[in-house]
């Protein structure tokens, strides 16, 4: 086998263990701080999903009396679907189209679909910066998107920065007033001593992360 071949396959298993490693890392960071449990998906049948399962928020006031889980009485859920990349270069508006795309096919028409009960938000996650670009394109998009940018880990050994949130964009249609949020559910900047992090905050206060258990859950 030639030197060329090898250093190929070199840099290939490099490059699955780091986008591994980086959804692992998403997941937790999303149970601790955004209040979601999900799942690994991965492998050839995918569907362009790299995790997905529940993310659990506060109900809507007009629906508030209903909203009630056997899990918890003081949350809903919506579906997560979500893609991770870990690259070098800067995030593309091609990723938020891949993913529009990706919605749609998990989102059929209310005539089809089996989930209605289970509104779905897609969910970029990054390790490089996004562009304007792609921001703009996920701002115009009429699918509720949560976009989180999720800088390399240090390996100092500060616990604080080895979980960092550079930063945290959802747009109107998942945080307007006419959004899937309707505006009750913002990602506001907290600002601490190592530097501050995004967080949730409903009707003024700050959300506490919370998930049914420690198990992912399994969307139905």
């Amino acid at each position: 086998m030639s030197p060329g071949i090898i250093r190929r396959a070199m840099s290939q298993l490099s490059a699955v263990h780091r986008g591994t490693a980086f959804e692992e890392r998403s997941l937790q960071i999303l149970q601790d701080h955004f209040s979601m449990s999900l799942r690994r998906v991965g492998g050839k049948s995918d569907g362009g999903i790299d995790l997905q399962g529940w993310w659990w928020l506060p109900p809507l006031s007009h629906t508030r009396a209903s909203a009630a889980t056997e899990a918890s009485p003081n949350r809903r859920r919506l579906r997560i679907l979500a893609q991770c990349k870990a690259e070098k270069k800067k995030f593309s508006p091609n990723y938020v189209r891949e993913m529009e795309g990706v919605w749609h096919c998990q989102n059929p028409t209310r005539e089809e679909n089996t989930n209605s009960s289970y509104p779905s938000v897609a969910l970029l996650l990054s390790e490089s910066p996004f562009t304007t670009s792609t921001l703009k394109r996920a701002l115009s998009s009429s699918v509720p998107f949560l976009l989180l940018h999720l800088p390399p880990a240090s390996v100092d050994g500060d616990s604080a920065a080895n979980d960092p949130i550079g930063s945290a964009f959802c747009n109107p249609a998942l945080g307007g007033q006419s959004g899937l949020l309707e505006g009750e559910v913002e990602i506001r900047w907290e600002h601490a001593l190592s530097g501050g992090r995004p967080g949730l905050w409903w009707h003024g206060q700050r959300l506490e992360s919370w998930t049914p258990d420690r198990q992912p859950a399994e969307p139905t």
